[in-house]
């Protein structure tokens, strides 16, 4: 059975990195449906946070050549139960010339906030589930999506067990 499955790296913060991993994916028929990265406390690594499908076996191989690849300090398959996982999504929808006060409302039942207001848009910030963004963004659709960006998935296992840190011992120190 193909399941969504997250995986969270630590890796070295310089050039070519991400065409590495990315390639990797790319050689081994793997799709990534999100991924996040930026930097992590120590500038020297970047935190990768890697959203795939597939089934267990799927899952093992890719944390298994993650781990094998120079640059990646470490790669760990993070499970779902014990997992927090958010998106951002920035959106811009047009503005009613009957009063903006549903737009408005709805942007705050899902815990949005509005960041620009200009007189033909309004733009949204929200932060949620992957299930809370695509439920908001169908919630927008009569409104009239102008544009919108979202982020990748970025998580962190729960919990002390699997802790993903650039200041853990790794092969790079």
């Amino acid at each position: 059975m193909n399941d969504r499955f997250i995986v969270g790296l630590v890796v070295a913060n310089h050039h070519g990195v991400l065409n590495r991993i990315a390639g990797l994916y790319g050689k081994r028929g793997y799709n990534i449906d999100s991924l996040a990265v930026g930097e992590t406390e120590d500038p020297r690594f970047s935190r990768m946070t890697i959203v795939s499908t597939g089934n267990r076996n799927i899952r093992t191989q890719v944390v298994k050549q993650l781990n094998k690849l120079h640059d990646v300090v470490r790669a760990e398959l993070l499970d779902a139960p014990d997992t927090i996982s958010v998106e951002h999504l920035l959106i811009k929808l047009k503005t009613q010339e009957t009063g903006n006060a549903e737009v408005v409302s709805l942007i705050n039942r899902y815990g949005g906030k509005i960041l620009d207001l200009g007189e033909h848009f309004i733009i949204a910030d929200v932060t949620g589930s992957t299930q809370h963004i695509h439920a908001f963004i169908t919630q927008c659709i009569p409104f009239g999506i102008l544009e919108l960006c979202r982020s990748g998935s970025l998580a962190l296992s729960g919990g002390t067990e699997k802790i993903l840190s650039a200041h853990q011992k790794n092969k790079f120190n």
